[in-house]
This record gives structure tokens, C-alpha cells and sequence, in this order.
């Protein structure tokens, strides 16, 4: 249960090691996981925590949303697993954690790939942000599903099979968090980079896009304590298999030296 009542749905996988929590991408929770074949992995070494972002599968939604109360609701479940932990967070939700770290002693280090930045030199919200609350309010959810992967580059030919495939009217289901993803876009501010002091290793991957890889660029060095790598992958992809590694390596380290 988190600041406002809300109820979080969470999972432990694993009890060896320091603990990770994994935030999930935009539409996705853990029954549609983007994690489901990262999480076995990372368990062998580490104890591993997977949740239901608020609006999403088995947790709650308060019904008026701030991105404040997911940087709470983050805090909640770090708090039922023990009080302090690493924090993975991939494409949107790297932005919630990285939005969660400076006011959390609960968050020893991050993980983060890929995290889309917006233009914070204009105070208002992105177009997106307002194009898809429009949309959420007509009840178009379907189009508010294709146009945020539109929005956010993903090829026409992957949208057309995401479009046909069991995934979708699951992302339908909860397409109204499109927009709170957005908002969390919208408050994360080069400001708050520079207040981000745990560790912090941002991935991108070699075979992403100019954008994807400059925002990580960008995001690396704004961030006090930050190491940037790019592995081996494609767009926005880095593959289970050598993503979970490099996490294991520097969740380890981060338990065994603490916050700088």
C-alpha cells in the first residue's frame, strides 16, 4: 500500500544477492512483462523484484495521477523488500527511476537504458502528452496505443504485428498510463539529472537510433556519478542475455560500496 492508498502488486524472484528492482516500459506489467526473460537470469545472482506500475495489471490507480505518486509508490515496494535496493528501469520507466533517485536514501544505485528525454527548455507539457489525454478522453484507446509508438519511432512494421499479436488489447486495457509516462517525460529536467547521486550506469545499444543514443549521452552526463556503455543490440533492444550481466555486475557493486 503506497503514501495514498493505492495497492501495489509486486513479485520476488530469487533470494541470493542484493536486491534490483525492474520498472517496467510504457504498457507493460507483469502479465505482459518486457522482463520475463531478463528476470531468470538476474535472479541467479540477485534477489529480484518485479511490480505492477500504478493503472497496470493487478495494482491500483487513485483516479487523479502525478508523477509524484510513482516515485512514491517505487519507494513503497523498495520499503516491503527489505528498504534499500538497485533500481533497472528501461525506456520510460529509467526515466521514473532516474526521476525517484534524489529524493530516496531507499535507491543505492541505477541501472538505465535508453531513457527518452523531452526538450526542457520549454516549461509547457509535450504535445504527446496532451495529443494522447485527448485521446484517453475520447475513449480511443487503440489510437492511443499506435500513435504513442509512433510517436516514440517504433517502425510501422513493428506496430503492424504489435497491432496482430495477444500483446495489444492488453496494451489497450491500460492505455490511459501512456500518459502518465508521458508526464513523467515531461518532469524530468536537466535540473534533476544534476541531483541524481547514486550510481548510475546508462546503457544504450549499437544498433539503436541517433536520438535514443544522444538522450543517453545526454542523461550520462548530466548525472554526478555516471558510467555510459553501449552493448551490443538493435533499436531500442539489447538482448537478455548480455543486458543481464553488466546489471548483475553493477548491482553488486553498488551493494558492495554504497552510495558515493
Amino acid at each position: 500500500m503506497t503514501a495514498d492508498g493505492t495497492p501495489i502488486a509486486y513479485d520476488v524472484t530469487g533470494s541470493t544477492g542484493p536486491v534490483v528492482v525492474l520498472v517496467e516500459p510504457p504498457l507493460h506489467h507483469r502479465a505482459m512483462s518486457a522482463y520475463a526473460g531478463l528476470v531468470p537470469l538476474l535472479a541467479e545472482h540477485l534477489t529480484v523484484v518485479t511490480y505492477d506500475r500504478r493503472g497496470r495489471g493487478a495494482s491500483g490507480d487513485s483516479g487523479f495521477y502525478h508523477p509524484d505518486r510513482e516515485t512514491e509508490d517505487l519507494n513503497a515496494v523498495i520499503d516491503a523488500v527489505g528498504g534499500t535496493a538497485c533500481v533497472y528501469g528501461y525506456s520510460a520507466g529509467a526515466l521514473l527511476a532516474l526521476r525517484a533517485a534524489p529524493a530516496s536514501s531507499r535507491i543505492s544505485g541505477l541501472v538505465v537504458l535508453e531513457p527518452p528525454l523531452h526538450d526542457d527548455t520549454d516549461p509547457r507539457p509535450d504535445p504527446l502528452t496532451v495529443e494522447l489525454a485527448e485521446l484517453v478522453a475520447d475513449g480511443d484507446r487503440a489510437d492511443v496505443v499506435r500513435r504513442f509508438h509512433e510517436a516514440i519511432g517504433v517502425p510501422d512494421e513493428f506496430i503492424a504485428d504489435l497491432a496482430g499479436s495477444p500483446a495489444w488489447p492488453l496494451m489497450v486495457d491500460v492505455a490511459h498510463t501512456a500518459v502518465y509516462d508521458c508526464m513523467i517525460s515531461d518532469a524530468v529536467t536537466s535540473h534533476l539529472l544534476a541531483s541524481v547521486t547514486q550510481p548510475t550506469l546508462v546503457l544504450d545499444s549499437a544498433g539503436t537510433s541517433d536520438n535514443l543514443a544522444g538522450w543517453a549521452a545526454t542523461v550520462a552526463a548530466a548525472l554526478p556519478a555516471a558510467t555510459h556503455r553501449s552493448l551490443p543490440g538493435e533499436w531500442h533492444t539489447v538482448a537478455d542475455e548480455i543486458l543481464a550481466p553488466v546489471i548483475v555486475d553493477h548491482v553488486i557493486a553498488t551493494s558492495a560500496t554504497g552510495r558515493r
